[in-house]
């Protein structure tokens, strides 16, 4: 995003650039010893009490995640802030970069990018997200450093789940900015901003504040309103910003005559990835079937589908737009990873579906706790399978990336003319 905006719609400062970019690195190390070295086990979840209570890690590697998390808050916030103010300033004021000039119809002459549009609403919701993961990262150190506090377990998980899901939603959100920008350079045809897209994404940035209340669900404390407006709104935040970023993909490539390249291959599949988990998930927001289905593989069935098969797809696909001919449609090396990656991502995938329709649970370390022995068997098996499946999906990734560097090297090889 910060790549997109500096070089096309609004100028950023490079310091601050910087600043986010070393900063975030210093929280993912901090993150990373707390994990690898410290044991650290919760991830993300890190519900209260459990790092407090009867802890399993040691104090400093609770301490070190926590803080770490902290940072990396503290510097998106301090990246997102930019950005609004650099593109606000740009576009005329932060109403104008929600689109609201076209449903007043007063249009100015300076076209609204979508991708400005989409950034906007995705990071001002962020912004809130990470507000509450600040919040709750400090009420975290005060207990570990003062062990008679207590706090409500409820309201902590309730701000867990309103960062970390937020968080991860934006993340798909902002990704899908980058294909209206750099898809149609390799359609030929516009993608611009109107109505029906301001309609359709300023209902996204209210959606988004409530989805996460379809985790709460087998939370019984909870206000019953909560947990039926986490279903209407998990039900609802499918139609505007998914169906029609996939409509208007559908109408970029339709009749098109596009040249299948990597990137728009990349493109395509990682909004069949994002529809697929999208799909899954509102299956599991489903109360009836959330009873079912909940703290089984079907969950990070569907979180992994939209992640590594939508957002890592559109990640990789604006890397190769970064250092790819746009329409070379001879790169076999880059094609060839890509189709092994899309049937190893898939296959581990479909494991895990399998894994959670048979009630398999997602958190154990080891399936031999299980009392009943054909789920045993069977969690043994699908996991036997899904790492051949892992394995390919690796060796997708690394002809991937043998391709991205060798043509980074030969770019950096050819000299100016």
């Amino acid at each position: 995003i910060w790549f997109l905006i500096s070089t096309r719609f609004a100028r950023l400062n490079t310091r601050v650039g910087y600043l986010v970019y070393f900063t975030i690195l210093i929280g993912v190390t901090g993150i990373t010893i707390a994990t690898l070295i410290g044991k650290f086990g919760p991830g993300f979840h890190m519900l209260y009490p459990l790092p407090f209570k009867d802890p399993t890690w040691v104090t400093w590697s609770i301490r070190m995640a926590t803080v770490s998390i902290l940072i990396l808050g503290i510097a998106w916030l301090t990246g997102i802030l930019h950005v609004l103010h650099a593109t606000s300033k740009e576009y005329g004021g932060f109403t104008n970069l929600l689109g609201w000039q076209y449903v007043r119809n007063k249009k100015d002459k300076k076209e609204l990018p979508p991708i400005v549009l989409i950034t906007t609403v995705s990071m001002t919701v962020c912004i809130l997200g990470i507000i509450t993961g600040i919040i709750m990262m400090f009420i975290y150190l005060f207990q570990s450093f003062e062990t008679v506090l207590s706090f409500d377990p409820l309201l902590l998980k309730n701000m867990t789940f309103f960062f970390s899901h937020t968080l991860s939603t934006v993340t798909l959100y902002c990704a899908a900015g980058w294909v209206y920008a750099l898809l149609p350079e390799f359609t030929g045809r516009e993608w611009k901003t109107n109505k029906t897209l301001v309609y359709a994404w300023n209902a996204t940035f209210f959606l988004i504040l409530f989805t996460y209340l379809h985790h709460l669900y087998l939370e019984f404390a909870q206000p019953l309103s909560m947990l039926h407006a986490g279903q209407i709104a998990s039900y609802l935040s499918a139609i505007p910003a998914t169906a029609i970023t996939m409509f208007g993909v559908i109408v970029q490539f339709y009749h098109s005559k596009t040249k299948w390249s990597i990137v728009p291959l990349m493109i395509l599949l990682g909004m069949g990835g994002w529809a697929i988990g999208g799909f899954a998930a509102i299956v599991d927001s489903t109360i009836v079937f959330n009873k079912a289905l909940n703290n089984t593989l079907w969950v990070p069935a569907h979180f992994h589908t939209y992640t590594l098969m939508g957002i890592a797809l559109f990640v990789f696909a604006f890397l190769f737009y970064l250092f790819s001919e746009k329409n070379n449609q001879k790169d076999s090396v880059a094609k060839t990873g890509f189709w092994i990656f899309v049937t190893g991502g898939y296959g581990f995938l479909l494991m895990m579906y399998l894994g959670g329709l048979s009630s398999i649970p997602q958190s154990y370390a080891r399936y031999a706790g299980m009392r009943i022995e054909s789920m045993h068997k069977k969690a043994v098996f699908l996991s036997q399978i899904s790492v051949w499946f892992i394995i390919l999906l690796l060796i997708g990734l690394f002809i991937m990336y043998f391709s991205l560097f060798a043509k980074i090297l030969k770019k950096r090889g050819t000299p100016d003319l």
